[in-house]
């Protein structure tokens, strides 16, 4: 079970987040394997009420990035991120005649792993495309 990530992985976790877990994916894939600055301008943008806590998770990895490791936010790649789906709390919704309804109010737990990204693990270019000129490395 090794990890191939060139760099220390740090996550943060939010339980029993309030919200259909189909939501919150919706959110979730426009993000991954995005930049911190990049995610937290896609979150702002983006009219789902899944954003805001997502981009509070989002800042919560960064400081934990920040003063667990001492690593800059600005060298921050958002990696793995995982939604699971949570408890279901079952409510009852009164109607006519007696009767009820059941109600069934879905929660998820989110996990973000964020990454530290330097200019030697560049994503798009490797180091001998810089040298030769700007030639995108073929994968």
């Amino acid at each position: 079970m090794g990890n191939n990530s060139p760099g220390p992985e740090i996550r943060a976790l939010a339980r029993n987040i309030r919200m259909s877990a189909h939501k919150a994916r919706r959110v979730i894939n426009q993000i991954r394997g995005r930049s911190y600055g990049q995610a937290l301008m896609i979150l702002e943008l983006m009219p789902y009420g899944a954003c805001y806590p997502i981009s509070q998770l989002i800042h919560s990895a960064a400081a934990n990035a920040n003063h667990n490791m001492g690593l800059n936010k600005a060298n921050l790649l958002v990696g793995r991120v995982e939604v699971n789906e949570g408890a279901v709390f079952k409510r009852i919704q009164p109607r006519a005649q007696g009767r009820g309804y059941p109600i069934q109010k879905p929660t998820c737990h989110i996990t973000i792993v964020t990454e530290e990204i330097s200019r030697s693990n560049d994503p798009i270019m490797s180091i001998e495309s810089r040298k030769k000129g700007y030639v995108w490395r073929r994968k």
